[in-house]
């Protein structure tokens, strides 16, 4: 039993050593990114602890999908909403810019219609006076005085 756990712990050790040479050889490629992460103490803390160095790519890689789908998302609402917003805006300033067309149309018709009926009101009260003037001061002195020079 002890020699089983021995070369299980042994067998751990050589793949940890693995790990940590291939981790080694990736770092030391000619990238002079990857050489200036190695040298700031998280690069040195995950070059000594292989498996924190693998769970933090295995979940960067897993991550990625899952970000990169909600960034698209987000990017897509952006766009919908200034578009929606556009759309919007449009169709208020079409509706508020056709019922003030219909107000002023309106305002319009109504001022022909009065000015129409006050001029015809106007005719007709100056025509009445000038036929009968005898409804005006004027015309009820100028009408005196004919009778009086008349008789």
């Amino acid at each position: 039993m002890e020699t089983e756990d021995r070369s299980s712990v042994g067998d751990w050790q050589q793949q940890v050593g693995r790990w940590t040479t291939q981790i080694k050889s990736t770092f030391d490629d000619p990238h002079p990114q990857v050489s200036q992460l190695m040298n700031t103490s998280v690069g040195q803390y995950l070059g000594s602890h292989p498996l924190v160095a693998l769970t933090v790519m295995v979940f960067s890689a897993m991550a990625a999908l899952p970000v990169g789908l909600f960034l698209i998302f987000a990017l897509v609402t952006m766009v919908i909403s200034a578009v929606g917003f556009v759309f919007v805006e449009v169709t208020v300033l079409f509706l508020g810019g056709m019922s003030l067309l219909c107000v002023l149309s309106g305002i319009a018709l109504f001022s022909v219609f009065a000015s129409l009926i006050l001029m015809a009101l106007y005719i007709t009260i100056s025509h009445i006076l000038v036929y009968y003037p005898q409804l005006t001061k004027e015309g009820a002195v100028q009408e005196k005085e004919s009778e009086l020079k008349s008789s």
